[in-house]
């Protein structure tokens, strides 16, 4: 894959991603988005991200969960784009190791308040998901789901995403990678806890009425909350950057 920035030259995503620096935030872990949009903001066709920026993206979403402890996502997403568990690649493993890293899978962390799950496939790996839900979430959905995964709650209504990310911090985990959807990524943005965007943008325009990459979080002023560009990596017209938040 071609480096565009900062320095021009091919590059092996996996190496590349996990050699950037990633300091732990105080009392949380780092938060890291990877998500893919077309050149019209779509996050989906056909209801679905997997069509979107195709194999480079797809290289670079297995870079990116290289660097991750835990793998967050909605419940939604979950069941559209029909996760398993997370697995690496040998050669992912080795290089995680190779960085001090444990060469173990990211844990998958599904984020439901209704626990409207089926998470057989899901628990299908060496690692026990974990599921975060709200203190008025159905018992008996609960306890049929804690069958198979760790069940911790958060507030009422909708998961409160600050505390629960301070006991995945407790638990030891420096770094979360969100797959999204949309409206995980505005709770993560409305509670200001972005630390670095991973987006691929894919040279195709989608129209229809495709949900934006952060979906219902309040406008939060004239600047937003700026980045800065870090990398751009290019392959067949797909461009692949990361931002990291200014500090």
């Amino acid at each position: 894959m071609r480096q565009l920035l900062p320095v021009p030259g091919d590059v092996d995503p996996v190496a590349a991603y996990l050699a950037a620096a990633r300091p732990t935030p105080s009392a949380r872990p780092w938060v890291t988005m990877s998500m893919v949009t077309s050149l019209d903001g779509a996050t989906a066709i056909g209801g679905r991200s997997g069509p979107l920026g195709g194999e480079p993206d797809r290289a670079v979403f297995r870079a990116v969960r290289a660097i991750a402890d835990v793998v967050l996502v909605a419940a939604g997403t979950m069941r559209t784009e029909g996760y398993g568990p997370v697995r690496l690649s040998a050669a992912a493993a080795a290089a995680r190791a190779d960085a001090g890293r444990s060469p173990e899978p990211p844990r998958l962390v599904v984020v439901s308040g209704s626990l409207d799950l089926d998470l057989a496939k899901a628990a299908d790996g060496p690692v026990r998901p974990l599921v975060l839900t709200t203190q008025d979430a159905d018992p008996t959905r609960r306890a049929a789901l804690e069958e198979l995964a760790e069940v911790r709650a958060y507030g009422h209504g909708q998961v409160e995403m600050a505390p629960a990310l301070a006991d995945l911090h407790r638990d030891g985990v420096g770094v979360v990678v969100c797959e999204g959807g949309p409206s995980l990524n505005a709770a993560l943005v409305e509670a200001d806890v972005v630390d670095e965007w991973c987006l691929t943008l894919a040279p195709t325009v989608v129209g229809g009425d495709s949900r934006r990459a952060v979906d219902g979080a309040p406008e939060v002023g004239d600047a937003g909350h700026p980045l800065d560009l870090v990398s751009l990596l290019e392959e067949d017209g797909v461009l692949l950057g990361r931002w990291v938040r200014r500090r």
